[in-house]
């Protein structure tokens, strides 16, 4: 109970018996055990109010971190980690068939070293017709079973 031996417990029985004697040591048991009673009650409802107190304060930490998840905007932190400078939205904003941009479409900026001269750039023909490109013409249904043409 409190670290009392059998021994103990026996001294103190005897001294209580002779202190308070045989008639009133079984009133004087009752009380002793009923303070006990409300002792270890009033330690109990001290822990009950303490678990109580830890579980409100858990409970206020999760429904902060729950707010904390309502309010949490999603779409402005892709944008953030995709477009920081806001460069891609304003690219995708415009609109080269809307009458107000007729002529005002940006030119693409090419890097120095990728320039060519005009000097270097061969004269091609704007088109080149498919069978123009190959050395044999190729027709337009290889039926299964015989030779690839060549090919």
């Amino acid at each position: 109970m409190f670290g009392f031996s059998w021994a103990e417990i026996g001294l103190i029985m005897a001294v209580a018996l002779i202190a308070i004697g045989p008639k009133d040591l079984p009133v004087a048991i009752r009380t002793v055990t009923g303070m006990m009673k409300k002792a270890r009650g009033m330690a109990a409802e001290f822990q009950g109010h303490v678990d109580e107190m830890m579980r409100e304060a858990n409970l206020a930490d999760v429904k902060s971190e729950i707010n904390k998840i309502r309010k949490f905007d999603f779409k402005s932190a892709v944008e953030k980690q995709i477009d920081p400078d806001g460069s891609l939205k304003s690219e995708l904003a415009f609109d080269p068939f809307h009458p107000d941009s007729m002529g005002k479409m940006p030119k693409p900026e090419i890097p120095a070293g990728l320039m060519q001269a005009e000097e270097e750039t061969p004269d091609a023909p704007a088109f080149i017709p498919p069978d123009a490109a190959r050395k044999k013409p190729m027709p337009a249904f290889i039926p299964p079973g015989t030779k690839r043409w060549g090919y």
